[in-house]
């Protein structure tokens, strides 16, 4: 095998045909091929869901954790071997509804990990209930006349929180995507990478032809600055006839590694264990 082709992609999924998960893991691929990474240096960590099954059809390690929990599981992994490619991968529900409160954290702590986030605007693998994406009319099982909730805004919440790195994908757009992706994975700290992704199955609003109609690079836009967050707060919420994808804010932080350099600096995986200290600490709580 090639060496920039070591991330392959397998055939057989459980993605329904036409499913807009093909162009992102296709585009993870070539996004990670491009860095010239090898799949023992990446750990994709997931929970559950369509979004969740990306790290099965892709190479590279895995861990799958609960609905909702992806981002302190990677934390986590990143804090023991702070060697690896840390990417957590999840769904509009499974990283904005229960997993909610754990992005706001992971932006605070700024860990330096890739969340890309399957933004079907629906719950896809139990069978298309409302999202916190869900666009304000939208029929589903959940919602038979449709939804009144004003829909969550990833971007301009990750941007209120000084997110480093806050992107937005297509998947009908690979190429594009793989790009955003590598520079999700170069930036030091947490870095969002949204992604439109139309669900063929349950969502007959966001649609492809939706999509090709409405989304625009911001690099095609003159004098774009990322850095201002302001503008690009005021560009996240720019929604209907015109949907701009790219890179809308970056900018450098102080990370967890800065924090915790002691550990991550020697990965807890290649640290001396010392069963005196675990020892010590039981011995606090015998009787007698």
């Amino acid at each position: 095998m090639a060496a920039d082709q070591r991330f392959e992609v397998r055939q057989e999924t459980a993605w329904c045909p036409g499913c807009g998960n093909f162009g992102i893991v296709r585009a993870v691929a070539k996004a990670l091929n491009g860095l010239g990474l090898d799949p023992s240096q990446v750990l994709f960590v997931s929970g559950i869901g369509q979004a969740g099954k990306l790290p099965h059809y892709v190479s590279g390690n895995v861990l799958n954790t609960l609905h909702g929990r992806t981002l302190p599981t990677a934390t986590g992994a990143k804090l023991a071997n702070g060697d690896l490619t840390v990417i957590a991968v999840g769904g509009d529900g499974d990283g904005y509804a229960e997993g909610g409160n754990h992005f706001l954290h992971a932006i605070r702590k700024n860990v330096n990990i890739t969340y890309i986030v399957h933004d079907n605007q629906v719950f896809g693998l139990t069978k298309g209930q409302a999202s916190p994406r869900s666009d304000p009319g939208m029929v589903t099982g959940t919602t038979p006349l449709g939804v009144y909730n004003e829909p969550f805004n990833p971007l301009a919440t990750a941007m209120t929180l000084n997110a480093g790195f806050v992107a937005r994908g297509y998947a009908g757009d690979q190429e594009h995507l793989a790009r955003i992706i590598q520079a999700a994975i170069q930036h030091e700290g947490f870095a969002l990478v949204d992604v439109l992704q139309p669900c063929v199955t349950f969502n007959r609003i966001n649609t492809y032809q939706w999509y090709r109609d409405r989304v625009y690079d911001l690099d095609q836009e003159e004098a774009y600055d990322r850095t201002d967050r302001q503008a690009a707060w005021k560009k996240s919420w720019e929604w209907g006839e015109r949907i701009p994808i790219g890179i809308f804010y970056q900018v450098k932080r102080p990370t967890l590694a800065d924090h915790y350099s002691d550990i991550l600096d020697v990965p807890l995986v290649r640290q001396e264990l010392d069963p005196g200290a675990v020892e010590e600490i039981l011995s606090e709580f015998r009787i007698g």
